[in-house]
């Protein structure tokens, strides 16, 4: 399925914003289906899920502001979910359906529940992955570990060391995907380096406040429709017993398990991808 590289300009806190997405066009006529990234990741980490996803309608993923190829914002507070969820919904207006599919991982799954739980939401169907309603403050510590900083690298191969170290809990990649990771999560430094594919500034409004455990319980428990939660077995941000309460309490969301990774599934193997397929069929 033909890829390309589309812009949108959304309207944030402080003037207009041009974000990137990927986008495959699928079937005439089909629901979308919009695919949102975790906190310093960006969109073409779901390549080889849309290439599959896109033999059922249109498939939008969106480098949300300050990563990958989208703008940096020039207030660094405005890295703040309101922004998130008014560019999301500007994406929903571009793509021209009543209804979507939402794929959303970690700070994405947020962003998801956060739309979803509203009147008139056109979200369709929630897959969730490896995030919930309750999030603990160690998770958050580690995170804050390592968002922000601005290391240099003399080239990409460098790069794709880094990312091996720190996004380890993704799971069991191939070399390729790594590589594929890299070349799509880096950007040249002006300094002429190789630097990670997104603004530092991202971590200014995460580290804002004093960190402490997140209590999103009363989004969840407004959320009607069929939720799927993916969850990585040895996950230190979607907790265990969080995961089960979450297939009883709001939508009552249906839970699969990933052996092998931690926070979060990387939605590339074969039985990840299948999985939410069967979810959204």
């Amino acid at each position: 399925m033909s890829m390309s590289i589309e812009r949108l300009s959304c309207l944030g806190l402080h003037g207009f914003h041009q974000i990137a997405y990927s986008y495959r066009p699928g079937p005439a006529g089909a629901r979308p289906i919009v695919c949102v990234h975790g906190l310093t990741r960006n969109g073409r980490d779901f390549d080889p899920l849309a290439e599959r996803l896109a033999s059922r309608g249109p498939v939008a993923c969106p480098d949300m502001p300050g990563r990958g190829q989208s703008a940096w914002l020039p207030v660094a507070a405005d890295y703040s979910y309101p922004v998130y969820m008014g560019t999301v919904a500007a994406l929903f207006a571009r793509l021209g359906a009543e209804e979507v599919d939402y794929i959303g991982t970690s700070m994405g799954g947020i962003i998801g529940m956060m739309l979803a739980c509203q009147p008139g939401t056109p979200i369709r169907r929630l897959v969730l992955n490896d995030v919930g309603p309750f999030i603990p403050v160690a998770s958050l510590q580690r995170i804050a570990d390592y968002v922000g900083l601005d290391p240099a690298f003399d080239s990409v191969a460098e790069l794709e060391r880094y990312y091996r170290f720190v996004h380890a809990p993704f799971g069991d990649l191939s070399d390729a995907e790594w590589r594929h990771m890299a070349d799509t999560s880096h950007r040249v430094r002006a300094d002429g380096k190789i630097g990670l594919g997104y603004d530092p500034a991202i971590a200014q409004a995460f580290k804002a406040a004093p960190l402490a455990d997140i209590d999103l319980w009363p989004f969840y428990d407004q959320i009607k429709c069929p939720t799927l939660v993916i969850r990585g077995a040895r996950s230190d941000l979607l907790l265990a017993e969080t995961a089960e309460e979450m297939t009883r309490r709001g939508p009552k969301a249906a839970l699969y398990e990933v052996a092998g990774a931690g926070h979060a599934p990387a939605l590339m193997d074969e039985a990840q991808i299948a999985r939410i397929e069967s979810f959204l069929d």
